[in-house]
């Protein structure tokens, strides 16, 4: 009779969610992203340019077919997508925690260790901000019916001025808020995570997820940060993406590594 031995399978480390972080270690990832962005800050910089020129080119696009009305929704897309975007910031900053040499080339062509699992989050992201964009041209025609949007010169005037254009803004604020906190959610650390660990990206969304809910303070603080450092960029017609946004990315990874 031959005896089959058991395996044991091998113990799982344990995943700490919480790590109870005061809402100012927010403020301590900026710090670590700016140190990074200043160690050869010209391929950050490079990198903030060509997705302001990226920007830049979507804008007049929408301008050119006669899209301007799903500007605003477009542009609060751009947060659901960002994540994904700055990947190339994150493997500078993971380059340069290991010591290794960065370059523009290791930015641009990234190898995640996850390989192309990253793809399916891209694609995602990607479906959420078109659902978005749909969802609210749907919210401009419950309220305005068949109105044609007013332009942007008169667009203001018709939210806040009119009672169905503040409803507008109540429903649409709202609505936003939940494909926001969602796609915020499941990529703030799952992009950085699959291209640190070998993982699948629905375990990597997953995880995401949980560390944000048992870190709810700081990473509340942290989205606080984010959306009011994109407004600037609006309010400098987009040109501080070039700063702000790889001061984001590497910040972020930063986020990904004391949280993760």
């Amino acid at each position: 009779m031959i005896r089959i031995p058991k395996t044991v399978p091998p113990l799982q480390p344990e995943i700490i969610l919480n790590r109870h972080l005061s809402p100012s270690a927010a403020f301590g990832w900026m710090r670590a992203g700016w140190k990074d962005m200043m160690k050869d800050p010209a391929t950050s910089l490079i990198y903030g340019v060509a997705v302001f020129i990226v920007s830049l080119v979507v804008v007049a696009t929408l301008f050119a077919f006669s899209l301007d009305y799903i500007l605003f929704p477009a542009l609060a897309g751009f947060m659901v997508i960002g994540p994904a975007l700055a990947i190339g910031l994150y493997e500078k900053s993971r380059r340069l925690a290991e010591g290794k040499k960065t370059s523009l080339f290791n930015m641009v062509f990234v190898k995640p260790q996850s390989g192309g699992q990253i793809l399916f989050i891209g694609v995602m992201l990607c479906l959420l901000m078109l659902l978005w964009m749909r969802a609210a041209v749907l919210i401009y025609a419950l309220f305005f019916g068949l109105v044609p949007f007013p332009g942007l010169d008169h667009i203001a005037q018709m939210l806040v001025m009119t009672p169905e254009g503040i409803s507008l803004l109540i429903v649409g604020s709202l609505v936003g808020g939940i494909f926001a906190a969602f796609s915020f959610s499941i990529s703030v650390f799952s992009v950085p995570m699959l291209l640190n660990e070998r993982t699948d990206a629905l375990t990597a969304m997953g995880l995401s997820m949980a560390i944000v809910w048992n870190n709810l303070s700081v990473v509340l603080t942290w989205g606080a940060i984010i959306y009011a450092l994109f407004l600037f960029c609006l309010v400098t017609g987009l040109l501080g993406l070039v700063i702000i946004f790889p001061l984001l990315g590497h910040a972020t990874w930063h986020a990904y590594k004391e949280l993760r």
